[in-house]
């Protein structure tokens, strides 16, 4: 029940003990601020981690040919791998229940010219799978096709960087261009979520690519989708035989790792998901540090401001004062500065948390934030903390003989 006599009494307190109180609050309300904010990093580092693999597919394997270093059968180490379209048609035959698609890639480089205006760019001759796997959005136009793979078109899809340095302003869909020395009809513009560098490729069918260099059937490399409905340990399963299979077809000794390379993207965000959620516990365990830091300081101020006020709770209880009002007195002291400087701390770490945003994604934090739920309930707890840490000494004061306290200097 609310009691004026009782809160003008507090008030009068702290008025006369400004340091004493400041420092109890500041104790307080800087450990719940620390806590928000090492919450709030951990979070902005899980966000780092999507935000690297949310450009691409997650249900993807990534194979890349190497240089054996173990002879086999019959073949001497040093022995270069090229992938072909054979390897491309075995993959989809064998594993046709596991591959939601698969896509080759060719990676070249080329000088690309619109009228009198060229630049450098990256070259990227793929099969439609690409589009998914890439998570490439259509702006304008359309990706390749099936058709086009098998007609070998001279279409090009072009990122819309390319259209803004080549075009300036104007539509890039249905123009020519010049790659190398062949022209190529722009049939699509896309933009990507990976950023600029992802928006400087031109896409063209990986036959056409193949045509243009001697008709050959040379694969860069294979990126192949697995089928999501057969779960983590489906795909880490499919990894194993898929590499089985590869090194199989290229003789290549199955104790040789460097022959044939396979990134497996939804293993790599496990492992940096579990990474993030592990950094973040232990940032967590930190910021737990620092609210038990902060309930230990308002405590030890707790037992001094009892022991400084022991001749004027004995006056009080010679008077008539109960235990009971002995403890209400402090506790109610106690819980008021812990949630005033609580809720300082929470309100201050949640607007710096607003404010940074993406100033420290160099730092690998993105988006820092923590939940409103979390961070009251961890107000809530140090306030409830903070409560216990005032009765103690309350409890122990209300138990002294007023005529031990009246002697007490």
């Amino acid at each position: 029940m609310f009691n004026r006599d009782s809160w003008q009494e507090i008030f009068e307190t702290i008025s006369k003990n400004k340091l004493r109180t400041f420092l109890s609050g500041f104790t307080v309300a800087l450990g719940i601020f620390i806590f928000v904010i090492l919450f709030g990093f951990g979070n902005g580092l899980k966000n780092s981690f999507k935000v690297f693999f949310q450009d691409d597919a997650t249900n993807i394997f990534r194979l890349f040919p190497g240089r054996t270093n173990i002879p086999h059968n019959g073949f001497k180490s040093g022995r270069f791998i090229e992938f072909d379209n054979d390897d491309l048609q075995a993959i989809q035959e064998t594993f046709a229940f596991q591959i939601q698609y698969i896509t080759p890639r060719i990676t070249r480089n080329y000088t690309i010219k619109y009228k009198n205006k060229s630049n450098n760019y990256g070259l990227r001759a793929v099969a439609p799978g690409h589009q998914k796997a890439e998570k490439t959005i259509m702006m304008k136009g359309r990706f390749l096709n099936y058709t086009d793979i098998q007609n070998k078109t001279k279409y090009a899809v072009i990122g819309r960087l390319v259209e803004e340095d080549l075009f300036k302003g104007e539509s890039a869909l249905g123009k020519n261009i010049n790659i190398g020395k062949r022209s190529f009809k722009v049939v699509g513009v896309f933009q990507d979520d990976g950023g600029d560098n992802e928006e400087r490729f031109v896409y063209i069918p990986y036959t056409t690519n193949q045509l243009i260099e001697k008709n050959t059937d040379k694969l860069g490399q294979i990126i192949v989708a697995f089928n999501p409905s057969i779960g983590y340990a489906g795909a880490m399963e499919f990894d194993q035989k898929l590499m089985e299979f590869m090194k199989s077809r290229h003789d290549i000794h199955p104790d040789d790792e460097s022959g044939i390379f396979l990134r497996n993207v939804a293993e790599d965000l496990e492992q940096n998901q579990q990474f993030g959620s592990l950094l973040q516990i232990v940032v967590t365990f930190v910021g737990i540090g620092t609210l038990i830091a902060g309930i230990i300081g308002i405590s030890n101020i707790m037992v001094y401001v009892v022991k400084e006020r022991t001749k004027e709770l004995g006056i009080r209880k010679a008077i008539g004062a109960t235990p009971r009002m002995v403890i209400a007195m402090i506790l109610q002291e106690s819980i008021f500065i812990t949630t005033a400087a609580g809720y300082i701390g929470l309100f201050s770490g949640i607007f710096l948390l607003n404010s940074l945003g993406d100033t420290l994604e160099d730092y690998f934090i993105k988006n820092p934030y923590i939940d409103m739920g979390t961070a009251i309930f961890a107000t809530i707890l140090l306030i409830i903390f903070g409560g216990i840490a005032g009765y103690v000494p309350a409890r122990r004061a209300a138990r002294i003989k007023p005529i031990v306290a009246l002697r007490d200097e």
